[in-house]
């Protein structure tokens, strides 16, 4: 496969800026719900702060939940049908599929994990109970599967420290995959621990396919898949999710983020606010019970012994259904399975930014008591309900943050958190007095019948008609599809809603039946999110320099809807017309007040710096460029989590920022950090975590490593007055290289490029050493 296309993207650094009508952002117009539920929480409970680690059996553990009133939790399928369950998916007929991570921490130092011994099952319900009672082992003998996504009769799946993605079909029916082919490679092993590899395959309203932490997106067609590169990078770690209108939403674990990357799409560049959310309100989480198994130790805990904020934010989702109460309809819900609960948020539209607000004070949507409740990933059902996948274990951190010596490890211990394995539990949330939605049969209808789904009120059913309708490729339903667009009754028995209208919109899109008379037609919708689309939509006649739509899409240039806006300047800038750029900048002028606009024409000045970012590694030997390169994907995948894409930190002061440290162009003190791990004050400020040890990846691992961050974020640009106009070459005997240029066109010094062969000196020079380094260690150690 084309590796260079992601490759291109690698080295980006995500910006942030900082700046405030207020609407929901995702409006539950569609939603067929009864009466709202009140949210009653009733009273914050008292927490005992003596931890009761007891393994519960289902039916305890369903009694353990504390949920609003007029919702109840129903037991979907536990142990022994699943195991170690970590996320799943449902194809057109509603059967689910379950990855489990089997070997995932099965004891405090990982015994076994990278066994190839885990698998995806799949459960039926056939009595329509809303619980599984047939299972089949469809895959077996994986590593450690960690996305998955069902397309047609096929299922894709990644498996831990592989980029490849494997379609595996059931020919014969008997719930076992029998056929099995790759459909995408890159032939090397991916890096980091399996928390900080990548999660996702969101098959997303615009027809790619969305991932975390990798800079890339996929395009599913007829059975072969295309890749498009990222320029500024992606995002996230473990989960991923859109809305009703194709809005990503990512979320950084190891860094502390309930939320990120949902204010543009990734492929106009990274854009952050540090207000997307409020640190006072949100950052904190109310469980109801003890969590002294934290990462970080006391100060993650309140006295009461909960933890104190997130720590390990995952699994999220926008719902989406028709069976739950309708304010919930676009609400963003996420794990925290350090806390045992999940968050409800509600998406909240300042003047085109994206805020995500707490529903409730001081406690949380769904909490439990049961001290072995781990959520981990959340969906929407093609019931209507809500689904929470629970790995129901005991240790939920990787063995990089248990060993002898951490915070964690005597709490393990202490508790016999190792001894709770192989359980897993899927759970749905259900409305009280509401029965769920008729299973689909997608799998078993034509194109023609897949159609009237297209505007059903779950957006599940939305989704997965759209998805089957391209997979399909049926062109017989392209005048009916362009019927829908049109607001026309066509192939449904009332007149088609904005959400509908919507999907048939990107259904053409998907099927390459779009043409310039549907667009035009869409972007005179009442709707504010379907002009939207068709902007996007109309990006492949931008980019031909095609006047007429250039001229169309203009018309919106003072449209009401500030997101119809924002659209506009992003896919204008996909165009090298002249005309494009004046209607660019006359929209920027109309809006020079508002933050949103002028936040994305940064982010889209990066983007385009980020793809000619190449230029800066010109000058490099191509082994040392190669080094710098491989750096980049560890860091983007790995150390981003903690101290951010651009090397400054994040707003969680998780770790300490390293763009511009007096020490990185300390070679000896930078490598015995990465060998060692560092902890304890720097530069005079305590940190929550310790930076843990990279010893057990190989020399050219650190090396590149430390090669990219020297190359990023080491030595700053010299005066100008004192700019050489050529470099003297490495201190390895390179031959002499040009310093790279910056986006803004500034030579700036490069640290010498550091060989794998250094690395193994001071290995061996360090071999003694089993903790991590402090700061003053390594000052009294400089030469």
């Amino acid at each position: 496969m084309k590796n260079t296309l992601w490759l291109a993207g690698m080295l980006a650094v995500s910006g942030l800026v900082v700046t405030c009508t207020v609407s929901k952002t995702n409006s539950p117009q569609t939603a067929q719900s009864v009466s709202p539920s009140g949210d009653d929480l009733g009273p914050k409970p008292v927490v005992n702060p003596v931890a009761n680690p007891a393994h519960l059996t289902p039916e305890q553990s369903l009694k353990a939940f504390r949920v609003p009133k007029g919702y109840h939790m129903e037991l979907v399928a536990s142990e022994p049908m699943v195991r170690e369950p970590v996320a799943i998916a449902w194809d057109g007929n509603a059967r689910m599929y379950v990855a489990e991570m089997d070997t995932y921490m099965q004891d405090a130092d990982a015994t076994g994990e990278h066994e190839p011994v885990s698998r995806i099952v799949r459960l039926e319900d056939t009595n329509g109970d809303g619980k599984m009672d047939k299972s089949s082992v469809f895959i077996d003998k994986l590593l450690l599967p960690r996305m998955i996504l069902c397309v047609g009769n096929e299922v894709l799946v990644n498996e831990t420290h592989t980029y490849d993605l494997w379609s595996y079909t059931d020919t014969n029916g008997d719930g076992v995959a029998d056929t099995k082919k790759r459909i995408y490679q890159v032939p090397r092993k991916a890096p980091g621990n399996l928390e900080h590899q990548r999660s996702g395959l969101d098959w997303n309203i615009d027809n790619w396919l969305y991932v975390t932490v990798d800079p890339v997106r996929f395009r599913y067609t007829k059975g072969t898949i295309q890749v498009d590169s990222l320029h500024s990078g992606s995002n996230g770690q473990w989960g991923l999710t859109h809305d009703n209108y194709g809005r990503l939403f990512f979320s950084r674990g190891g860094g502390e983020n309930a939320g990120s990357g949902f204010q543009i799409n990734p492929k106009y560049g990274s854009l952050e606010f540090a207000d997307a959310y409020d640190e006072e309100t949100f950052a904190p989480v109310w469980s109801i019970i003890a969590n002294p198994d934290v990462q970080g130790g006391p100060r993650r805990l309140r006295p009461d012994s909960t933890l104190n904020h997130f720590t390990a934010g995952c699994g999220q989702s926008i719902y989406r259904g028709d069976k739950l109460p309708a304010d919930l309809v676009g609400d963003y819900l996420i794990c925290e399975p350090v806390a045992r609960i999940v968050r409800r948020a509600n998406v909240v539209n300042k003047q085109g930014k994206t805020h995500l607000e707490n529903v409730y004070h001081q406690q949380e949507f769904i909490a439990s008591t049961d001290f072995n409740f781990r959520p981990v990933n959340t969906y929407t059902g093609p019931d209507g309900n809500l689904y929470i996948v629970d790995m129901n274990r005991g240790i939920i951190q990787e063995s990089q943050w248990t060993p002898k010596g951490s915070w964690i490890r005597p709490q393990i211990e202490r508790l016999g958190l190792d001894k709770h394995v192989q359980h897993g539990r899927i759970w749905r949330l259900v409305q009280d007095g509401v029965k769920p939605s008729p299973k689909p049969n997608m799998l078993n209808e034509s194109a023609r019948q897949l159609i009237a789904h297209l505007d059903h009120p779950n957006g599940w059913w939305r989704d997965n008609a759209q998805r089957q309708l391209i997979v399909l490729g049926d062109p017989s339903v392209v005048p009916s599809l362009k019927q829908l667009v049109a607001g026309e009754q066509a192939a449904l028995a009332k007149k088609p809603s904005a959400l509908g209208r919507l999907h048939a919109l990107w259904t053409l899109e998907g099927l390459e039946a779009i043409d310039p008379a549907t667009i035009a037609l869409a972007l005179k919708d009442e709707d504010a999110q379907v002009r939207r689309a068709a902007i996007w939509i109309s990006e492949p006649y931008l980019k031909k320099n095609d006047e007429a739509m250039i001229t169309q899409v203009a018309s919106l240039l003072n449209d009401p809807s500030l997101d119809v806006r924002v659209q506009l300047l992003e896919s204008l800038n996909t165009s090298p017309s002249a005309k494009a750029q004046v209607v660019s900048s006359e929209l920027l002028a109309k809006n020079a007040d508002n933050p949103m606009l002028m936040a994305v024409k940064g982010s889209l000045q990066r983007n385009e710096d980020y793809k000619r970012y190449g230029s800066k590694l010109g000058g490099l030997l191509a082994v040392d460029r190669t080094s710098v390169l491989k750096g980049a994907e560890i860091f983007k995948s790995l150390c981003s989590s903690c101290h951010g894409t651009d090397g400054k930190g994040l707003a969680s002061q998780v770790a300490p920022p390293i763009a511009g440290s007096k020490h990185l162009a300390d070679r000896d003190m930078l490598l015995k950090i990465l060998l060692h791990g560092l902890s304890g004050p720097i530069e005079g400020k305590n940190y929550p975590t310790v930076m843990p040890a990279m010893a057990d990846n190989t020399d050219e691992w650190i090396a590149s490593v430390a090669n990219y961050i020297r190359f990023e974020f080491g030595t700053p640009p010299p005066p100008a007055q004192n700019r050489p106009a050529q470099a003297t070459g490495s201190a390895t005997g390179s031959a002499p290289i040009r310093p790279p240029v910056t986006a803004t066109g500034v030579y700036r010094r490069i640290l010498p490029i550091i060989k794998p062969e250094e690395v193994t000196k001071l290995r061996q020079e360090t071999a003694s050493r089993t903790n991590p380094w402090t700061l003053a260690e390594l000052e009294q150690a400089k030469p």
